[in-house]
């Protein structure tokens, strides 16, 4: 259905079940699950779809070990159970990761939960090993009935360093667990609206902003042409992740239930940090307590992050204090290894929507999610407001199936679907083992005539979803771009038609990996651009005006992905 399309239905049936603003993956998860249970459902996005708080996390799927040291065993459990569902229902985009843990010293830390369940420590001390071993083997035990990935195990000090040779010689010995990672977490979000908008009932619409509302209802407006569309929701459900308290405000609201803080990271191009860390992403603890990561991120490097308070997250960006703050981590683990400025391809940076809180250490801030209300009696609107606080990545289903029970509730509509059994996008029908892929690429090879190194690139972004991509891909001539790797005219022409992009920084940074990657130059971006005026039928003034656009987006590489941060 064409964005006009979608308009032309809004503006003449105004009367909907549901109103989602926000279009992250609660937001995206909310409106998928509440598409699947036939409800009429409409979603709107300021911005591109997971353009910010879900496309700048870590891009890891895990149950977050170290909110067990905060007590939150609840959120642990949940969030493992959810990763390891991740792993059943999108494949091709949720992949176990080994990480591993440098560990200096055997005993220390080992008062550090009690005395932060009293409430008598803020800054940990140091963990040890024997801490580290008790949190591993409680990770271990919530998953113990459903296994995914192996059990962690110790290794010591010469064995470790024969495994990482570039490793901190300072070390007493290296733990190694599993947990999970994301190579494009934007695409899951993609996926997830194509499922929901495959129910005729669902409408999404990226760059339409919500700028009122009364009684009557709420106005959207969309960003492209400025003009106004009223609709008469039942529900309204806020998923504006550090937006939240902006978009009440907008409806009328004065709400205060985000207290955001800051998290930047950084992609680097060192082929020496790639090799060391051998496949394992590091996880550890900085000078100041915090837990950071070096992280290998295809053939990259991503190392991160910071934990600073902010109160708009517009004014999100990676600072020069920051940059230093994470390359100084580095030689902690890897002290060998120079890591320096000129080897940054990309940043990004944003806020994590966070409770507001007034815990004077970020980092004790609870990651679980919760759902603000603003009942009917309270705005006088003929609508609740329900508001999406907090939350993690790996936990999305299970927030977003908590909220559209809520919504189902107040529309008097029992659930049909359980989401916890659906497979997701290109995770559907997916090839269980390295036979079964080959004979599913060696189909899809004698259907489409394209190489096979073409179609594993294509089944690497778009697990079972590639058939689509290929077929249109071999049915006219094709070339590869000169200026973005491993990736064809036509690749690009299909996302652009079939993936509502606006704008060609949708391209670069949420419909592939080219920006995390370094790759939005001015001569990729120019080439991009040509690409898809041409798919879309923009005229060259259109044309300039995107590359002219997009270049001052990537303008300055240290700022050039600065956007919203979901923790994962």
């Amino acid at each position: 259905m064409s964005r006009q399309t979608k308009l032309d239905k809004i503006a003449n049936n105004p009367e909907i079940d549901v109103l989602v603003i926000g279009g992250g993956i609660n937001g995206i998860g909310t409106f998928r699950d509440l598409a699947l249970q036939g409800v009429n459902v409409l979603l709107v996005e300021k911005d591109d779809y997971c353009g910010g708080a879900s496309a700048a996390s870590s891009h890891m799927l895990h149950g977050g070990i170290r909110y067990l040291e905060n007590a939150e065993f609840r959120l642990v459990r949940e969030a493992l159970g959810e990763r390891n569902r991740m792993f059943k229902n999108a494949p091709h985009y949720a992949k176990p990761l080994p990480t591993t843990i440098p560990i200096y010293k055997w005993f220390s830390g080992m008062l550090n939960a009690p005395l932060k369940f009293a409430g008598i420590m803020e800054k940990p001390a140091e963990r040890g090993a024997a801490v580290i071993k008790i949190g591993l083997t409680l990770y271990d035990a919530y998953t113990a009935g459903n296994r995914a990935t192996p059990t962690h195990e110790f290794k010591l000090k010469d064995a470790s360093l024969r495994d990482y040779p570039g490793l901190n010689e300072a070390i007493v010995c290296t733990a190694t667990y599993y947990d999970g990672w994301m190579p494009y977490p934007e695409r899951i979000c993609i996926d997830l609206l194509r499922d929901a908008e495959a129910n005729e009932n669902a409408i999404a619409l990226n760059y339409m902003r919500a700028s009122d509302g009364d009684a009557e209802g709420v106005t959207i407006t969309d960003e492209l042409t400025n003009e106004d569309y009223l609709v008469r929701p039942k529900v309204v459900i806020n998923a504006g992740g550090p937006w939240i308290d902006f978009v009440n405000e907008a409806l009328g609201e004065e709400t205060r239930f985000i207290g955001g803080t800051k998290g930047s990271h950084l992609m680097v191009d060192n082929p020496e940090l790639l090799e060391a860390c051998d496949g394992h992403e590091f996880f550890f603890e900085n000078d100041d307590g915090r837990i950071v990561l070096i992280f290998p991120f295809m053939n990259r490097v991503m190392v991160g992050t910071t934990d600073i308070r902010i109160e708009n997250p517009e004014e999100a960006v990676c600072t020069d204090d920051e940059i230093d703050y994470i390359l100084n981590m580095i030689p902690q683990v890897f002290p060998k290894i120079k890591v320096d400025r000129s080897q940054i391809v990309y940043t990004f940076s944003g806020v994590r929507p966070l409770p507001s809180s007034e815990d004077s250490r970020t980092g004790t801030i609870s990651r679980d999610h919760s759902i603000k209300t603003v009942t009917k009696a309270q705005s006088g609107f003929n609508y609740p407001i329900y508001s999406l606080v907090g939350g993690k990545w790996t936990s999305w289903r299970a927030f977003s199936e908590e909220t559209a029970n809520k919504a189902l509730f107040d529309l008097s509509t029992r659930r049909q679907v359980d989401t916890k059994y659906v497979s997701i996008g290109g995770g559907r029908n997916y090839p269980l083992d390295d036979e079964g892929r080959e004979r599913w690429l060696l189909k899809l090879q004698q259907k489409t005539e394209l190489s096979m190194e073409t179609l594993n690139t294509l089944f690497d972004r778009y697990g079972t979803f590639s058939e689509n991509v290929a077929s249109y891909i071999s049915a006219e001539n094709d070339s590869p771009l000169e200026h973005v790797p491993d990736t064809s005219r036509r690749e690009v022409m299909f996302v652009a038609q079939n993936e509502a992009v606006v704008h060609v920084d949708d391209f670069f940074k949420r419909r592939s990996a080219a920006a995390i990657l370094g790759y939005a130059t001015p001569p990729a971006i120019r080439e991009v651009a040509q690409v898809i005026g041409e798919a879309l039928g923009w005229d060259n003034s259109r044309i300039e005006s995107e590359i002219e656009r997009t270049q001052t987006i990537f303008a300055n590489k240290h700022r050039m992905g600065d956007i919203a941060i979901t923790p994962s």
